[in-house]
Formats: C-alpha cells, structure tokens, sequence
C-alpha cells in the first residue's frame, strides 16, 4: 500500500508515468528491431507489434488493479485510454497537419476497432466481465492478429516506418545485437512493471482520499499516463511524416486493450464495474464510431475534426472529476 500524503501520492503517479513511458519505449524499441530482422512489414509492425508494446502500461496496470480486486480501475483503464487514444492522441496529431490514411486501413483496421469496441460493451453490458468472457475476447484478439500478419501485402503498400527504432543491424554483430535486445526487453519489462504496481496504488490511494470514484480516476488520471506511449509515438510519426503509423498505432492499440487486455484481466479474477462504466463505454463506441466515420468519408481527420475530439475529452474530464459524468 502507498504510504504519504496526498502529495506523495501525486508525485508518485507522475514518476509511475514517467516510469511506464520510457519502459514502454525501451521496450517497443526492441521488439521491432527484432521484428524487422525477420522481415516483418512496417504496418503489421505498427498494428500489432508497436500497437501491443505502446499498450503495455495499459496491460500491467489493469492486470494488476485485477489481481487486487480493483475492476473499477482495470476496466475504466482500458476505456478511458482508448477514448484517450482517439480524441486527444489522434485528435492533437490532426491538429498538427490534416491525417490522411490509405482506404484499406480503414475498412480493415478501423471496422476491427469498432467492432471490437461493440463485443467489450457487450461484455460489461452486465457490468461484470466473467473469465469465460475474457477467454472469448482473448480469442478474437488472436483472430485479428493471425488475420493481420497474413495479409502483408496490404500492410506493405502504407508508409508505417516506425520512427522510434531507426537501427541498422548491417554492421552489427549479431550475437551483440540479440543480447543488447535481450536486456533492453528485460530492463524495459522490469520498468513496466514496477512502475504499473505502484501507480494503481497511488491512483487508488487518491480516490479515496478525494473521495472521487475509482473508475473516474482509471478513466482520466490512469488512463491518460498509461497512454504516453501512444501520444509519443503518434507525435514522432506525425512530425516525420508517417501518418498511416501514428494511425494504425492508435487503432491497433484500441483494438488490444479492450480484446486482449480485458481478456487476460478478467482471466485473473472477474471484473466488476458500476453504473458509471456503461456511461463512459456509450461515450467510448460514439468516440469511436464518429473517428471511424470521419476517416471513412474522407479517408482523413482534418484539423476542425480533431479539435472536436481534443475538446469532447476536456469535457469527459471536467465532468467525471466534477461527478457528474462517469
């Protein structure tokens, strides 16, 4: 349990974020240089591999929060980082340049993220996600992965450099280069970890003490931390110009947390949720219906689109800390 005052528990989450951000990092970075000495195409990377690393914290944390019996902070996690995902990652990357995406991402990736969305409210729809639920969701997020590495030939034809992991291996010596790997998955691992045990404490800790619902602050503080990859990464691509993967890894995160992160939670012991989380997952399938519309009609986000969804979670915030929503 975390000791202090309300101060120590604050600070404690901001170096919990802090640590998740650059164990993520570390270790995303890895795992695609791995990836790419077998030749694995860059959007499947994005999709899959980056999608899965950058979506760590989100794992850890909820994994977590499930083991100690915390369903409110497990589940609110997961949907609150997904609506992070599309309205301030993607929305604020929008606002940088106009986000345009090839068809094919959309009709795969972003009706994979929609539907996905509508099976984990189907899921929660009783406000408990049992184990057979989260085995059945688990499924459907290997389904989806199998399906993604078999169609390369589409993922090849989008620009999805990962700009994080910009290593040539041509003159380095293999062995060297496995171990170097090696340490950085392991040290990143142990990051990850430790900085998800401590932040669902701390995150706990300040709802009680402020007397704010454990989901609301899953849903924002939590949430909002165990995104930082995702907004770092996006930011990066967007700024070198790899657009298709800032969006791939956006949808492939979403599709990940609530597919395979709330099966391998509710795996760990059932989750239990309130009223609060039916609310915030019709917010989540709106969010997400309304992107995947907009990147369907137009097969971009522009910059008055992506304000609205940066603005949509300013409100969602304002109202859960001011217990009127969620």
């Amino acid at each position: 349990m975390v000791q202090g005052g309300p101060v120590v528990q604050v600070a404690i989450v901001v170096g919990t974020v802090l640590g998740l951000w650059l164990g993520a990092r570390t270790l995303v970075d890895a795992v695609v240089r791995l990836a790419r000495r077998f030749g694995v195409p860059e959007l499947t990377i994005g999709l899959t591999i980056v999608a899965m690393g950058t979506s760590t914290p989100e794992l850890v944390v909820s994994a977590d929060a499930a083991l100690a019996g915390n369903g409110e902070i497990a589940v609110g996690n997961v949907v609150g980082s997904n609506v992070y995902n599309l309205a301030v990652v993607l929305g604020a990357a929008s606002l940088l340049r106009v986000v345009p995406v090839e068809r094919s991402l959309v009709h795969r990736d972003g009706i994979a993220a929609l539907l996905a969305t509508l099976v984990a409210f189907g899921a929660l729809f009783d406000r408990t996600v049992t184990r057979g639920e989260g085995l059945l969701l688990g499924a459907l997020f290997v389904g989806y992965t199998l399906y993604v590495l078999r169609d390369e030939r589409t993922d090849a034809s989008i620009d999805t450099e990962y700009p994080g992991a910009r290593v040539s291996t041509a003159d380095a010596p293999a062995d060297s280069f496995r171990a170097r790997d090696a340490l950085a998955l392991a040290g990143g691992l142990a990051l990850v970890l430790l900085s998800g045990h401590f932040m669902v404490e701390a995150a706990s800790s300040i709802a009680r003490t402020a007397g704010v619902s454990e989901w609301v602050i899953g849903g924002t503080v939590v949430a909002a931390g165990t995104s930082t990859p995702e907004l770092a990464v996006s930011f990066v691509a967007m700024r070198r110009g790899h657009i298709g993967m800032s969006v791939g890894n956006a949808l492939g995160s979403n599709i990940f947390n609530v597919l395979g992160i709330l099966g391998l939670a509710s795996l760990l012991g059932p989750l239990a949720v309130g009223d609060a989380a039916i609310e915030t997952l019709w917010w989540l399938t709106a969010i997400t219906a309304a992107t995947v519309g907009a990147l369907w009609s137009g097969r971009r986000l522009s910059r008055p689109e992506g304000a609205l969804l940066v603005v949509s979670e300013l409100v969602r915030w304002t109202l859960g800390l001011l217990r009127i929503f969620g």
